[in-house]
């Protein structure tokens, strides 16, 4: 049998995965169950969009539910190293892109809770891979989908 891919992440991500996890199951889970029921009742299934649509969003909730059971199952919490000078999961990385733009702030966190726009990156991304056991007052050249990005770490909390 595979091993199942382990997940790292803080104990935050994991609480906000575990609630996510509660809602599909008490709230959303019922409520695609219902919406269903009440397709059905509209008769011909064969040409009936409300129905098709309620069975893709159950499958989506209960693909969603396996998933995340997964992850909060395979969850490893990444202890915080408060002394490290070096880029590990759950650091926050500030640099800045060469020659001269200005400093951008990035946490570096597992793949399960990596949202861009909280600026938590993955460490499996380009740009998470890169930083990753660098140190500050390195230059690091960072793959991204539009070209190369030099960038110079300036400090690592």
């Amino acid at each position: 049998m595979a091993q199942e891919k382990i997940y790292p992440m803080t104990l935050a991500g994991k609480e906000k995965l575990e609630k996510e996890l509660e809602e599909l199951k008490t709230v959303r889970r019922k409520e695609v169950v219902e919406r269903i029921k009440i397709a059905r009742s509209f008769g011909d299934l064969s040409e009936n969009s409300e129905y098709d649509s309620a069975k893709e969003e159950q499958a989506f909730v209960e693909g969603r539910i396996t998933l995340l059971e997964q992850m909060v199952r395979n969850a490893k919490i990444i202890q915080e190293d408060a002394n490290s000078d070096v880029v590990t999961l759950g650091k926050t990385v500030v640099f800045k892109e060469l020659p001269d733009e200005e400093e951008e702030s990035y946490t570096i966190v597992g793949s399960a809770e990596a949202d861009p726009f909280e600026g938590k990156i993955s460490n499996e991304s380009p740009m998470g891979s890169s930083l990753m056991g660098k140190k500050v007052g390195d230059e690091v050249t960072i793959q991204t989908p539009g070209g190369e990005m030099n960038v110079k770490i300036v400090n690592i909390k």
